[in-house]
């Protein structure tokens, strides 16, 4: 906290910390309402951070059964020779979106199911194997919506800290501090107008006595 001795106790130095505490206080107000609104948007990816997540464990338990009667079927080395056969990469397109100004990633729409046909390997595996490849698709779809998903998440939430470190800055330290220098300096710009008022009743009073003497 600043010293009161460099502060200068006139009534321009007043003027222009009155404007400053009334500008602390309306950006307090604002950083408030961001902080609010960004909990808001926190608490609302965070459900679809759950469901997402229930949705991953229970379509990848899915794909687990599917994938141990594809082996029980074919063999191992047939669905790694599938696997291997497959020559189409998926290609993601991350753009950006802006969150109550918050720039988070923004995956565009991906489709990885394919039909049998689509995924290279021909028609000379059994069903199972179609299955199972179908419900990993299913799965790894969600995994990079999730991914998106929770990095806006962690970005939010870094943006709530960082809000929220400003507005108790503004409501514990900027503004009682201002409010305390402006306390001091309307003391003090009393204390002169009183010490002022004394100085010209004596004056007059010194006047007046000469008066009457002469």
């Amino acid at each position: 906290m600043a010293s009161t001795q460099n502060i200068k106790p006139t009534r321009s130095e007043l003027m222009e910390l009155k404007k400053k505490i009334k500008l602390a206080k309306s950006g307090y107000n604002l950083l408030k309402k961001k902080r609010d609104g960004l909990i808001l948007e926190f608490f609302e990816i965070l459900k679809k951070v759950k469901n997402l997540r229930n949705e991953i464990v229970a379509d990848y338990i899915i794909a687990l059964q599917k994938m141990n009667m594809a082996r029980i079927i074919e063999s191992d080395l047939t669905l790694k020779s599938a696997a291997l056969a497959i020559s189409q990469r998926p290609e993601l397109h991350v753009g950006k979106k802006n969150i109550m100004g918050v720039v988070v990633p923004k995956v565009d729409d991906i489709k990885l199911q394919k039909k049998a046909l689509e995924r290279g390997y021909g028609i000379f595996t059994s069903v199972s194997v179609d299955e199972a490849a179908l419900q990993y698709e299913k799965v790894v779809e969600k995994i990079v919506k999730a991914a998106e998903v929770e990095t806006s998440m962690r970005k939010l939430l870094q943006e709530i800290e960082k809000t929220k470190r400003r507005v108790n800055a503004l409501e514990f330290e900027v503004i009682p501090r201002m409010e305390k220098t402006r306390a001091f300096i309307t003391l003090r710009l009393e204390e002169v107008e009183r010490e002022n008022t004394f100085r010209m009743k004596r004056i007059k009073g010194k006047a007046e006595e000469a008066e009457v003497t002469v």
